[in-house]
């Protein structure tokens, strides 16, 4: 076990043998187009995949071209009607050996996600078995899809309702969980009957890249396919083409504003999953030290790198200093480093240097502006791209932290004096993905619940997920479900087919 010292109010741990060696782990660095590694000659430009605990360069993947994605598509459309005709229980079978095979592979996916991303392992670890359990349940729920039954609606006219694949879907995504959400759009999407071409994020597209090699002769040519690159241009040429039937992507606003723009010459259904300042309404009456415990998991999860993140804390006036004291404290006990540095390790660092830089410009704004950093509040004095676990108080309402997604290990702190005014300031903000509610009147739980306007509301908790339920938001945060029964819905469309009986 490495040795520990506290530096910057945050202990912090440095693995003796330094980055993860994962050079025997890696996957071919090609496309995977039409069920094999491309043999084309990829002679220009290619991306660097860092280690952000090293700053040292894992791989070069290539950087794709409008050709690639036009090859890629290509297979996936011829692949599209063999694979929509399968019966359910084929295509059951044929996911349920996915997720056999993922298992059996945990520990090197889990190495290769904690060396691309920096995740501790606990958090890879966890990303795997969440990736196992989704190919799982998308297995099973294809079985069992249900819609109105079949009658006669108009008389002597019996109404059948069909539910039948898109055909070949479009997926980007992102570089924060990148085996778990290619996980979450591949599942249903095959479950549904469609194929698929994915784009990866740049930054990390290890996993998923790994994810085709281990399961790529479990699924006929073209049903799958894997192309890396750049999203300005693989990620808009699949949001273009004219064969793709849906586009699918988690990430930035930014990022689902270009391809709703870029979707709407074709028409094509689009699915945003995007971003997420998660308010937490704490009442004077919660149990305060159960919501301090909780949030130290809900908002530094993933180095704060979550879209749902517990990031965004509005408690009442009379109990704030009380609660922040809690909160502080548990965050002192967190230990900072890289996943090699032990297994008591729970934050890692930020995924690159721009957003390492991102994160950091943030934090010096703040303090500009006057808002005290409780603990943290800066990055750690090492190698890699380490940001103190921090709690901003003193925040104002409608500060530039507390309103803007800052997506890494910051969490800021409100106070408000009444229920009206904590709803309308939970609500005032672009997104509307997930929030929280913390008391012990079951009654004012299920109103102000109600009067949230986001996707998902946690009461006395937060960041708890289960894919028979389905994840996805309101407003700046996108539409669209991935997990559960509407995101087989959402990859699939309804045909009425109307017979005359009548004699």
């Amino acid at each position: 076990m490495p040795n520990t010292t506290l530096t910057g109010q945050v202990a912090v741990s440095r693995a003796p043998g330094g980055s993860l060696n994962v050079r025997d782990d890696l996957p071919p660095t090609q496309h995977y187009i039409a069920g094999a590694f491309d043999a084309v000659d990829h002679s220009g430009p290619r991306t660097d995949v860092v280690d952000p605990s090293t700053e040292q360069v894992i791989a070069a993947v290539p950087q794709g071209t409008a050709a690639d994605v036009d090859r890629a598509v290509a297979a996936a459309v011829a692949a599209k009607d063999s694979w929509a005709r399968l019966v359910p229980k084929e295509r059951s079978t044929l996911l349920h050996r996915i997720a056999d095979r993922i298992e059996r592979n945990s520990e090197v996916l889990a190495r290769l996600e904690s060396a691309n991303t920096g995740k501790p392992f606990e958090v890879s670890n966890d990303d795997v078995a969440g990736t196992v359990d989704t190919f799982r349940f998308m297995a099973g729920a294809l079985r069992a899809t249900t819609s109105m039954a079949a009658g006669d609606y108009a008389e002597n006219h019996l109404s059948v309702i069909l539910r039948e694949p898109l055909g070949a879907v479009g997926v980007v995504t992102p570089w924060n969980y990148p085996l778990l959400m290619a996980a979450w759009k591949i599942a249903p999407i095959l479950a549904a009957g469609n194929t698929v071409v994915i784009k990866p994020s740049e930054q990390t597209p290890l996993t998923t890249l790994k994810f085709a090699e281990l399961v790529g002769d479990l699924l006929p040519a073209g049903v799958l396919n894997v192309v890396s690159g750049l999203g300005a241009t693989v990620g808009a040429r699949l949001t273009e083409h004219p064969d793709i039937d849906m586009i699918a992507l988690t990430g930035s606003v930014g990022s689902g504003k270009a391809v709703a723009r870029g979707a709407a010459d074709t028409l094509k259904r689009v699915h945003l999953e995007l971003g997420g300042k998660a308010p937490v309404v704490i009442f004077a009456d919660a149990d305060l030290d159960d919501a301090a415990v909780s949030l130290r998991a809900a908002s530094y999860w993933n180095s704060g790198q979550e879209c749902g993140a517990a990031c965004r804390i509005l408690v009442h006036e009379s109990v704030a200093e009380a609660f922040t004291r809690k909160l502080v404290e548990q965050v002192s006990t967190f230990v900072v480093g890289e996943p090699g540095a032990g297994d008591d390790v729970e934050i890692g660092p930020l995924v690159s240097k721009a957003h390492f830089e991102r994160v950091t410009a943030y934090l010096e704004r703040a303090a500009q502006q006057g808002i005290t950093a409780a603990i943290g509040g800066a990055a750690l004095d090492r190698p890699g791209y380490f940001v103190a676990p921090t709690v901003l108080v003193g925040v104002p309402d409608g500060a530039e932290c507390a309103r803007e997604e800052i997506f890494g290990p910051v969490v800021t702190v409100e106070t408000f004096t009444d229920e009206d005014e904590a709803i309308r300031r939970a609500n005032d903000v672009p997104f509307g993905l997930s929030a929280s509610v913390w008391t012990e009147n079951a009654r004012r739980s299920h109103e102000v619940a109600a009067r949230i306007d986001a996707g998902t509301v946690w009461v006395n908790s937060h960041l708890v997920l289960a894919n028979e339920v389905p994840w996805g938001g309101f407003k700046g945060s996108g539409y669209g479900r991935d997990l559960s029964i509407y995101a087989l819905d959402d990859y699939s469309r309804t045909k009425h087919v109307m017979h005359n009986h009548g004699r």
